[in-house]
């Protein structure tokens, strides 16, 4: 396993609130990890949104007891959404903060996937590049139910309304994927500074080259801040 992490602020805003976490060593039991969170809430609240979710998640998974992946992975987000709705609820200066969360590891042929909001995990194969992760916005539900076609929804002005958010809701019910790999795929983590700025042939183009691996994750945000650098853009490459 070999990994790139990059984040940046992007041209349009002051403050980076994504936070991302990775590691290709053992975290606890689990023998890698990665993580992307997209703070919401305010400049402020947002980026302590997603550096707490991300703090939270990687000391309860090191701690650890549980034995099956899912289980550590449940119990990490739960412990991460009460922690974060209960301080947006007691601190006046955090009221309505939120974050979107990627979580990942990889191993014994699968990749395990949880995700809350619209940050996103693809893996991109020889041929194609596949979003594995499920948007929990607005405009994903009404592409989801026929309301609203995918050429539309790129333009829709309700874009960033997201349905599920860590700490926006005493309770919180995430999304888990179970991917297998076969070897030789790339696997791309992201914020959506990333994917509402370029588009999937163009990740699709940059994360399968003949570039090293670093030079691939600095493409993507060179994109990104090209296409206008409308928000904070985060990515995690994986192979």
């Amino acid at each position: 396993m070999i990994s790139y992490e990059k984040t940046d602020v992007g041209i349009k805003r002051h403050v980076n609130q994504d936070c991302i976490f990775s590691s290709d060593e053992r975290v606890g039991k689990l023998p890698n990890l990665y993580i992307v969170a997209d703070g919401m809430g305010g400049e402020l609240a947002g980026d302590y949104a997603s550096a707490k979710c991300v703090e939270i998640i990687v000391d309860e998974i090191k701690n650890s007891t549980e034995l099956e992946t899912v289980r550590i992975f449940e119990r990490a987000i739960q412990l991460a959404n009460n922690k974060i709705y209960s301080e947006s609820k007691t601190d006046p200066t955090k009221a309505g903060m939120g974050t979107t969360l990627v979580l990942a590891t990889v191993f014994d042929g699968h990749l395990y996937v949880a995700n809350v909001g619209d940050s996103r995990l693809y893996v991109a194969g020889k041929d194609k590049l596949k979003q594995v992760t499920k948007d929990h916005s607005v405009v994903a539900e009404l592409v989801r139910t026929g309301e609203l076609d995918e050429a539309n929804a790129k333009y829709d002005k309700r874009k960033n309304m997201i349905t599920r958010a860590i700490g926006a809701e005493s309770t919180i019910v995430p999304d888990y994927f179970d991917v297998a790999i076969n070897g030789g795929e790339h696997i791309l983590i992201c914020s959506d500074g990333l994917t509402n700025m370029v588009d999937d042939d163009e990740i699709f183009s940059v994360i399968t080259s003949d570039n090293t691996i670093a030079n691939r994750g600095n493409r993507l945000i060179e994109l990104a801040n090209a296409h206008g650098g409308k928000d904070n853009v985060s990515v995690i490459i994986i192979e």
